[in-house]
């Protein structure tokens, strides 16, 4: 009988932390322990002068089914690669959010062979960053309520107030509420609501802070609603940013932890890319180029998304250049983008999906020629991981490697890291080294000064092949509002769907004769973007009939069961 994932990251003993944080030149001086398998890494040494700048290498994807297409198990074992090929390699990814843990997806620490240690502890509370993020952005919300109470200096209009509460879980019935009910000792009633936290914007801040006092100034400019004039009224102006960056200084530090193989793995924040910018933090980065000669950093869902933030917002605010990427395909998915199939959470593959149908492939492969496509538009080489399943034939896996290198892939080649860990990357591992060496013509999308609307039409056009954009009346009146503040130089993260290169999931493949309805915007002042909302964004989902965390629970041990 086979393993599951649970069952093989207890197969294998850990290495000791003291020598993972070796490989990364850390010493004891520069670790906070919690427990045996984890430790905080301390900031110092970003004070100090570089002694080195390692490679930077993203991982990305086609536009993923609900399964996923395997980036995390990507991301951890093409490290585990590179260090078998002699190249010295950490890997660093987003902390799992409990709600997604606990409803469809289960363990997110990766799979098989290439996943980081022990999962559980990566998947519940880790080092509390998650609970730290849900205090200061619930700190916030009742500051900002007792400041409606006693007396409202700041002339708050309840009806536009914008800063809603969070808890790190899927919680349906909380999507709407109204607060302060029970009488005028309670404050001012208002119907207001919970995000998860993840959708949080003190998470995406902590991503994207530099340093601790940077973290300071992007938590103050937060705004958190509107006076009855119409000007912004921020977590600075109801004296809430101090106390949040208390509750957050050690958050902004990232967790060492390590994979199955005993590569170096840093865990640091964990934004959404559909309502975010969907990349775990600057500082764990830096704190990896320090100190590896290849980092390896994943940025979620499709290329379209975490891979277009990644280098729009991410390496906009970080100054760092990435190398090369790594887009991973699986020619399930591909298929799947032919509209002729569908994959459900919880129900059996469809029949199609596991035959061979080059047909069908032929019919989706658009979208990986896409996503190819799109990664180059920002100067950067990519390799092609396709992820291989038991049910893929040889002569998918040769069709799918022959149209990526004809869209421009730098290399492509079969991986098996779920099933070999390191070893079943070693290709890949030797083609992204070499990629890496290709000399760098990295360049953002747009520039600043271009207005939030050219912005967002650029990213329409040239990332999700739109014919151009539309906005409803809201998202009109929004934008204008934001030029008029002063917004207009922020970068744009687009709030939209996962499951297509539109706004409208149900248009799979390459879709091409549309145009990107916008709907609404937001700005997210402190994390310094404006994010337009195309189509219906959930920031609060809802456990299904049967989550997985029905299947979880604790044996005769004590020990978890079930978190696969």
């Amino acid at each position: 009988m086979s393993l599951n994932d649970l069952e093989i990251a207890r197969s294998i003993p850990l290495r000791p932390l003291s020598e993972v944080a070796r490989v990364m030149g850390l010493t004891a001086d520069d670790l906070e322990p919690y427990g045996h398998s984890k430790a905080k890494v301390r900031l110092d040494r970003l004070q100090d002068p570089a002694q080195k700048q390692g490679k930077y290498i993203v991982v990305t994807a086609i536009t993923p089914t609900p399964l996923g297409e395997g980036k995390t198990v990507h991301t951890v074992g093409i490290s585990q690669a590179l260090n078998r090929i002699g190249k010295g390699a950490c890997c660093v990814i987003r902390q799992p959010s409990m709600g997604p843990v606990f409803g469809i997806k289960g363990g997110a620490a990766g799979g098989g062979y290439s996943q980081l240690v022990p999962p559980e502890e990566l998947n519940l509370h880790l080092t509390g960053d998650f609970h730290a993020v849900t205090s200061a952005h619930n700190l916030c919300a009742a500051f900002l309520d007792a400041h409606l109470f006693h007396g409202n200096e700041r002339d708050l209009d309840p009806e536009q107030i914008t800063w809603r509460r969070v808890m790190d879980m899927n919680d349906r019935a909380l999507r709407e509420i109204e607060v302060a009910r029970g009488g005028e000792k309670n404050g001012t009633p208002r119907v207001t609501g919970f995000d998860i936290t993840s959708a949080s914007e003190i998470m995406a801040v902590l991503g994207l802070a530099k340093d601790i006092h940077d973290l300071r100034r992007r938590l103050g400019a937060m705004v958190v609603g509107y006076d009855r004039s119409g000007q912004p009224v921020t977590a600075e102006h109801i004296k809430a940013a101090g106390a949040m960056t208390a509750i957050l200084k050690d958050a902004l530090k990232p967790t060492l932890m390590q994979t199955l193989e005993g590569t170096p793995a840093l865990v640091h924040t964990g934004p959404f890319a559909n309502i975010a910018h969907g990349n775990s933090s600057i500082v764990a980065d830096y704190v990896a180029l320090r100190s590896a000669d290849y980092v390896v950093t994943e940025a979620g869902f499709g290329a379209d998304m975490g891979a277009e933030k990644f280098f729009d917002i991410k390496c906009r605010a970080s100054g760092l250049k990435p190398d090369a990427a790594l887009l991973v395909a699986t020619v399930r998915a591909l298929k799947t983008h032919s509209g002729r199939f569908e994959i459900k959470p919880g129900k059996p593959l469809p029949e199609g999906l596991q035959q061979e149908d080059l047909d069908a492939l032929e019919a989706g492969i658009g979208n990986l020629e896409k996503q190819i496509e799109n990664v180059r538009q920002f100067g950067v080489p990519v390799v092609v991981a396709i992820n291989r399943f038991p049910t893929d034939s040889e002569a998918e896996i040769a069709f799918v490697r022959e149209r990526a290198l004809a869209a421009g892939a730098f290399d492509a080649h079969v991986s098996t890291l779920f099933a070999d860990g390191g070893k079943g990357g070693e290709d890949l591992a030797h083609a992204l080294v070499k990629a890496c060496d290709e000399p760098s013509t990295f360049r953002l999308l747009y520039e600043d000064e271009a207005s939030l609307k050219e912005k967002i039409e650029t990213i329409a056009s040239r990332i999700y092949g739109a014919d151009g954009v539309d906005y409803a009346p809201a998202a009109d009146e929004q934008l204008a509002k934001y030029e008029e503040a002063g917004f207009g130089r922020l970068p744009i993260c687009m709030a939209k769907t996962q499951y297509s290169l539109s706004h409208d999931p149900a248009r799979k493949g390459r879709p091409t004769g549309f145009r990107f309805q916008v709907r609404d915007a937001r700005v997210a002042v402190g994390a310094g973007f404006v994010y337009p909302l195309a189509g219906s964004i959930m920031t609060m989902p809802g456990l299904g009939k049967s989550p997985a965390g029905h299947r979880m629970d604790i044996d005769e041990n004590g020990d978890i069961v079930g978190m696969m």
